[in-house]
């Protein structure tokens, strides 16, 4: 078993905070060095109390999905002989009501696009059969309860 830390930091400022007049932007720093200028969503929080800039949760919810199955598809095309060239991903998160009636990312739709190179390439059964391994094995797809839907793109 592993742990996973992140350090999420916000500091007030000057603005009037008790009258939510204050800056969601804030900080996210990872155990490797790295540090992401994170904000409210602007679809959530107006500007200029968010900054469109800045990563909101729900993005990031929807990239370590992506991220998650992206990486295990790579392991597991690797695993078969197959050479993955490369691979984008324009998922997209859908914001919606959830069973007990709150609001929460209820679909998250993955529309990879993979190209491949070398002599053994795989067929549309084997890609499909990769999505779903890699779909099961997502530790990230495992931990939540929204819809994951691929939608393999050629």
């Amino acid at each position: 078993m592993s742990e996973h830390s992140a350090v999420v930091r916000w500091q007030r400022g000057s603005d009037e905070f008790a009258r939510g007049r204050y800056s969601r932007a804030h900080e996210w720093r990872f155990d490797g060095g790295a540090t992401v200028h994170a904000s409210a969503s602007p679809s959530v929080v107006r500007v200029p109390w968010s900054d469109p800039a800045g990563v909101d949760p729900e993005e990031a919810l929807v990239a370590a999905i992506a991220s998650c199955h992206m990486l295990w598809f790579l392991s597991l095309a690797a695993d078969k002989g197959f050479v993955v060239e490369s691979y984008e991903d324009d998922a997209v998160g859908t914001m919606g009501s959830n069973a007990e009636g709150r609001e929460a990312v209820t679909d998250v739709v993955l529309r990879p696009r993979i190209a491949f190179s070398g002599a053994k390439q795989p067929d549309s059964t084997e890609i499909s059969a990769l999505h779903d391994s890699a779909h099961h094995h997502c530790f990230i797809a495992n931990s939540v309860r929204s819809k994951i839907r691929i939608e393999a793109q050629a």
